[in-house]
């Protein structure tokens, strides 16, 4: 989507300092010998044994299948860092509603984990991982991005690009193969992450001469990958096409579909090309990701914030029905368009978390199983639509809006939940969204004001936009 960013302002590198001449002399030693010709670029801070099981893998409370439930993804700033008291509050919360979390293998947090070929370096995957074992969490591997020098880059682990353009590049053909048996190497590494999601919003594929995805391409890697991680561990569950379900205005362009549209707008008919051919073409899958937002790809609401989500219900339904019901994963799900510096900070709060609320519900009615709020952490300061105030000082760490709507969501509306009907007074009808199974009433006010409501033989009144739980 490129919407989202990926956030390489801060790369978090820790500098040892050299203390004495013959320190120095030493470390100058070292770089000339890693960096001699042909040896490929410096593999200073890199290991040969990349395979090698990192830390003590977690033990499953039970059997794993391919429905993970409701999380989030980890991003540039998370709480595997900072104040100790700060990391303990994130993990004690995280402790008691454990969520499926989600973490990139470079980028969002994570470092070049192949600088050189066969050298790695998983320093920051690795703190990631532990942070997710700590708290009890179903680690998820999204594979994406590639070395530098898998995509025509230079090799050595002191010239990664991290501009945008160079991230989002997908690899070469030639090392397809190359990012297949990188993808091996975390299997072995973190053994009991057992849901691995291949690539990220198809970056780096798009055939610029027939103005398409290039949807070939992306496939040709995604079944190496799925052969190398399956030769791995049969158990090991894979995932994709992870393709970003931007919707359009129909008047106004050529390339929206005429099958699938609704007052949301219509979708780009490339995209569900580009879908059609893996689905036909991939060598297996356990799960189905997509990703996506409610707003049109000219960031239009349409018809209105809380109306718009309806378009993630229509696309589940749509992918389900082409997946043969496999398990429907929603990778990433935005409902607020952001400005030019990709910020979210335009609206309350409360009006936030009720059209969040609104979108959980849509992908639910449409079948989605597991979805992953992209988790906008600052490292430090305000942090709208964050899960938990930042880690940098003591008193951080504390629960936010947006963790308690997740959080609850995941506890009430787990994987194999049967969804119920249930009454709505005909005039609370337009003002309010309503998810019901025979526990749990998740009900959201779509209105900038208070309101009374009748819903499931039960009258509350509600603030404006509250979002309100009622037992059954």
């Amino acid at each position: 989507m490129g919407r989202h960013g990926w956030n390489s302002g801060d790369r978090r590198w820790r500098l040892t300092a050299l203390l004495g001449v013959g320190a120095a002399v030493l470390a100058l030693a070292v770089t000339l010998l890693s960096t001699l010709p042909g040896n490929g670029g410096s593999t200073t801070g890199t290991s040969p044994d990349g395979d090698k099981v990192h830390g003590t893998p977690a033990t499953p409370s039970g059997d794993l299948g391919p429905d993970v439930g409701w999380g989030f993804t980890h991003t540039q700033y998370s709480a595997d860092e900072g104040s100790g008291s700060a990391v303990a509050r994130v993990e004690k919360r995280l402790g008691e509603r454990p969520l499926p979390q989600i973490q990139h293998i470079m980028g969002w947090g994570a470092g070049n984990p192949e600088p050189v070929k066969g050298r790695y370096d998983f320093e920051e995957m690795d703190r990631r991982i532990d942070f997710v074992r700590a708290t009890g969490g179903t680690p998820v591997v999204t594979l994406c991005c590639a070395p530098d020098w898998m995509k025509g880059g230079r090799s050595g682990a002191d010239r990664t690009d991290w501009s945008q353009t160079a991230l989002e590049t997908a690899p070469e053909p030639e090392h397809f193969a190359d990012y297949a048996a990188l993808a091996a190497t975390v299997a072995k590494r973190y053994p009991d992450v057992k849901h691995f999601i291949v690539w990220n919003e198809f970056k780096g594929f798009w055939n610029n001469a027939e103005a398409r995805w290039d949807y070939e391409g992306y496939t040709e890697l995604y079944n190496l990958v799925h052969k190398a991680l399956k030769k791995v561990d049969e158990d090991i569950m894979v995932g994709g096409p992870y393709l970003v379900m931007d919707s359009l205005d129909p008047r106004q362009e050529q390339d929206a579909s005429t099958s699938l549209k609704g007052d949301w707008g219509a979708m780009d008919q490339r995209v569900l090309d580009a879908f059609d051919y893996w689905n036909e073409h991939k060598a297996g899958a356990d799960f189905v990701v997509v990703d996506g937002s409610s707003y049109s790809k000219d960031d239009e609401l349409i018809p209105d914030e809380f109306a718009a989500t309806d378009k993630f219900t229509a696309v589940s339904e749509w992918v389900r029905e082409r997946s043969g019901d496999l398990p429907l994963w929603w990778a990433e799900y935005y409902v607020e368009p952001a400005d030019g510096d990709d910020n979210r900070h335009g609206w309350s709060e409360n009006r936030r978390v009720a059209v969040q609320a609104s979108g959980l519900m849509a992908m639910a009615k449409g079948g989605a199983t597991s979805g992953f709020y992209w988790n906008p952490e600052e490292k430090s300061g305000e942090c709208p639509g964050c899960l938990w105030t930042p880690t940098d000082q003591r008193d951080g760490g504390r629960e936010l809006p947006m963790y308690g709507l997740l959080s609850r969501f995941g506890e009430e509306f787990p994987p194999g939940t049967e969804y119920e009907s249930v009454s709505v007074a005909a005039d609370d009808r337009p003002n309010v969204r309503v998810l019901a199974d025979d526990k749990a009433v998740l009900v959201v006010n779509t209105l900038d004001r208070r309101i009374s409501a009748d819903v499931d033989g039960q009258k509350f009144d509600m603030a404006a936009y509250e979002v309100k739980w009622l037992k059954r």
